[in-house]
């Protein structure tokens, strides 16, 4: 397969599974076995924010960068990605951590209220006869 096009589909799965960390407690929401699979993502995505890790699929989307002949990126996924895009310009180490500290606090609060609405659903339905 052609590198340059496994470099691409390699970005494009990473874009999804920061979208997946971010925002993946909503979907919990609708379907509560998401939460399964979204734990330990947003647990990986929390790690790797505050402890300021490279993320393993840098490194090889760089790798296949490089085998098609392009230029490999500097730095993470994030610096060399989402920075440009989303985050101002002079990001410090304290900002990441703080944009790593709310993405965990956004999906804390979802799961609590999805957790609170689930055990009032549950206190509001009738006895079950056996």
């Amino acid at each position: 397969m052609d590198p340059r096009l496994l470099a691409d589909a390699l970005l494009v799965l990473h874009l999804a599974f920061i979208v997946f960390v971010v925002l993946g407690g909503l979907l919990a929401l609708r379907w509560p076995r998401a939460a399964w699979m979204h734990l330990p993502a947003a647990a990986w995505g929390a790690a790797v924010e505050l402890g300021g890790f490279i993320c393993p699929l840098t490194p090889l989307e760089d790798h296949y960068r490089r085998l098609a002949g392009q230029a490999g990126i500097e730095g993470g996924f994030i610096e060399h990605y989402l920075w440009p895009l989303i985050y101002p310009a002079g990001l410090t180490r304290e900002l990441q951590v703080g944009l790593g500290l709310f993405v965990l606090a956004l999906n804390v609060a979802i799961y609590l209220w999805a957790w609170r609405r689930r055990r009032a659903d549950v206190a509001d339905s009738p006895p079950t006869r056996l």
